[in-house]
């Protein structure tokens, strides 16, 4: 089974890397960029083929391991 975890700063947090990817965009010359927010994006194989037990176990790694919960949401898609 394969799943994807998307983890994404949470609003009101500053993004100092997704302001200098923003400036960098500019100073190409790429016209119509208004902001620039950078995230995470983990693709995991999971053994099995049971999606409520894949999802706990992702849960847990995003509560552990992938994403600091303080700052980051996360969002996990099973295929």
């Amino acid at each position: 089974m394969k799943a994807r975890v998307i983890v994404t700063l949470k609003n009101g947090v500053l993004d100092p890397q997704g302001k200098a990817i923003e400036g960098a965009l500019r100073a190409l010359g790429i016209d119509g960029v208004d902001g620039v927010r950078q995230g995470k994006v983990f693709d995991v194989e999971l053994s099995g083929t049971d999606e409520d037990a894949a999802r706990s176990a992702l849960e847990e790694a995003c509560q552990r391991l992938l994403a600091n919960t303080v700052i980051e949401n996360y969002r996990i898609e099973i295929a």
